[in-house]
């Protein structure tokens, strides 16, 4: 089993055990924080569930259907976990606005409190091993995991928050108040998981900084007289780059494609961690549409 795979696994245990002890208390105590947090815990193992059989589809290998394999299945799961965090805000904020409306008092504050505490330590222990495995695979689907799990972390500590206030205070309008709050937060990072995910899959093309490193890479060979149609884009875990590379017409092929095999060494080395698919046309002439308007 790959790491990426292993640590859906881990998540989709650690979601299962903090769904069980949240809702025991969340339904004890009528905290409609640590019910929504529950909840959340919830579509976690689903999330998870579903992240797990995403990435066994993404990491096969191309085919004669799919020729470039399967990679953008990932940024399908980070659009549809995205919308399934953004479901969750929008009941977490219902909930939270509906427990300042009717003033509703919260029970059992130690045991939700203890709660609380435990489900902060092992989000934060799950958050920790997840950044490790996307520094690790560079993969979009444990990224994504891992900033679900980092709002549930955030979550947790101002249900933590709230209700030690409302054991010193007394204010129990407090739970609504942080319940909205939460659930705001939560929708907005949904929405920036949800903006990246769709961008790869409509081919965005990569960071501006790293297409200019690639720019430089190729016309800092002395046999590249120009280029043109370069095309960058991402799939999973694979950086693609697609560009013609101009040559004089006396260079031989073989000199040409050495100079080629040079260029797509130095881009790789730009991140070694991801894989590169790189295609490189050579031309003995400019033929891109403004050379020939030029002439």
């Amino acid at each position: 089993m790959s790491l990426q795979k292993s640590a859906t696994v881990v998540a989709s245990i650690v979601a299962a055990i903090l769904v069980l002890i949240k809702l025991v208390v969340g339904i004890m105590s009528g905290s409609a924080a640590v019910l929504a947090s529950a909840i959340d815990s919830i579509l976690d193992i689903a999330v998870s569930t579903f992240n797990y059989f995403a990435l066994s589809k993404a990491e096969k290998a191309p085919s004669e259907k799919f020729n470039y394999g399967l990679g953008k299945i990932e940024a399908l799961a980070a659009v549809i976990e995205g919308t399934i965090i953004t479901m969750s805000g929008l009941f977490i904020f219902y909930k939270g606005l509906m427990n300042v409306i009717e003033h509703k008092r919260i029970e059992h504050l130690d045991s939700s409190i203890l709660v609380m505490v435990i489900s902060i330590i092992l989000t934060g222990a799950l958050v920790a091993y997840l950044n490790y495995v996307y520094k690790k695979t560079k993969n979009m689907v444990i990224k994504s995991d891992a900033l679900h799990y980092k709002t549930d972390l955030f979550t947790n500590a101002a249900v933590l928050a709230s209700l030690v206030i409302i054991h010193f205070t007394g204010w129990h309008w407090i739970d609504g108040i942080f319940g909205m709050a939460i659930a705001i937060y939560i929708i907005k990072e949904a929405y920036e998981l949800i903006k990246e995910g769709v961008l790869m899959l409509l081919d965005v093309a990569l960071e501006e900084e790293m297409v200019e490193k690639i720019k430089k890479i190729i016309t800092s060979q002395p046999e590249v007289t120009n280029y043109h149609y370069l095309k960058t884009r991402r799939s999973g875990d694979t950086n693609f780059v697609d560009v013609h590379v101009v040559f004089t017409p006396d260079i031989s092929l073989m000199e040409a494609h050495k100079v080629s095999d040079k260029i797509e060494d130095e881009i790789k080395k730009l991140d070694k961690e991801s894989k590169w698919h790189i295609t490189i046309h050579l031309d003995p002439y400019d033929d891109s549409p403004h050379s020939q308007e030029e002439h």
